[in-house]
């Protein structure tokens, strides 16, 4: 079976006419934009994203002698986690003597999760 084209030859557009309209226009805007992707991006890791699983699940505050030993990293490896975490404004700890206790912020994952569905 063979198939006919028909070849067009190519038509240089005038200067500064863009070569289409766009389809669709951003919902999110740039500050908007900026702040789900921090939050992604601290996200991004899995460790890090286990870490959330296990805040989240845990009725309050965790501590982090608690957490060492559910992952394979040394206690400084998941201390850097978590502060990324906290920088990104997904987590939040609380200081009780020595120890440092590890909670979710609870509408931290909305703005992310509403855009997502």
């Amino acid at each position: 079976m063979t198939v006919d084209l028909e070849l067009v030859p190519k038509q240089k557009r005038p200067a500064g006419e863009p070569c289409c309209e766009p389809l669709v226009q951003p919902d999110v805007e740039r500050e908007q934009a900026s702040r789900m992707a921090e939050i992604a991006k601290a996200l991004g890791d899995p460790v890090r994203l286990q870490l959330v699983d296990v805040l989240r699940k845990h009725a309050g505050k965790v501590c982090v002698c608690e957490l060492l030993p559910l992952f394979d990293i040394s206690q400084p490896t998941l201390s850097h986690h978590l502060r990324k975490l906290r920088e990104a404004g997904i987590v939040a700890s609380e200081r009780r003597g020595l120890w440092a206790y590890y909670y979710v912020i609870p509408d931290a994952l909305k703005e992310l999760s509403a855009w997502l569905t």
